[in-house]
């Protein structure tokens, strides 16, 4: 993308206060997880978990994001999924009862950053990370996990727009435009 995505424009909002605010109406503790020197300039902010090191990927998120949580499940989602479906968020959590993590599978593609998991899943993580371990795949692996399949979803989100992420300067225009957001 070439700048921070958690701080593009959505609206009269940056990206990541907009997902944020979409995962709080589901549940009642967010908490954004932020690399060491990364700042968050809103006006209503979310306690802020410190990622443990750079470079380590989404395992390193969730095991900063679960450590600061009190809830035993959290809902791991990126800042860049402007159109997440508060209703699919809640659908995650349902199906994740007697699971340690509800993974939507989508094309193939595990979608672990856009999942429920349970506290269970943090004592595995810092286990991974400290082996080296970092593919999301390995604590997949690792924990009681149910793949969720797109027709579990598609009464909420038919075209499961819900993942769709904004890598790129084009994607990122195009949710715009499709949102009617464009300047």
């Amino acid at each position: 993308m070439g700048r921070d995505k958690a701080l593009l424009s959505w609206g009269d909002h940056t990206l990541l206060e907009h997902v944020a605010a979409l995962v709080a109406e589901v549940v009642p503790e967010v908490v954004l997880v932020a690399r060491a020197d990364q700042t968050f300039p809103f006006p209503k902010p979310y306690p802020i978990a410190r990622d443990s090191a750079d470079g380590l990927g989404p395992l390193a998120g969730l095991a900063a994001g679960l450590a600061a949580i009190d809830a035993e499940r959290a809902f791991l989602v990126s800042c860049d999924v402007p159109f997440l479906r508060p209703a699919l968020v809640q659908r995650l959590f349902e199906l994740s009862d007697g699971y340690d993590a509800a993974v939507p599978e989508i094309d193939g593609f595990a979608m672990v950053t856009s999942a429920v998991y349970s506290k269970a899943a943090l004592p595995v993580a810092r286990e991974l990370l400290a082996a080296g371990r970092l593919r999301p795949r390995f604590l997949l692996d690792s924990l009681k996990t149910r793949m969720v399949t797109p027709d579990e979803l598609r009464d909420i989100d038919p075209d499961l727009w819900s993942f769709r992420n904004c890598n790129t300067p084009e994607e990122y225009a195009a949710a715009l435009r499709d949102a009617g957001l464009e300047s």
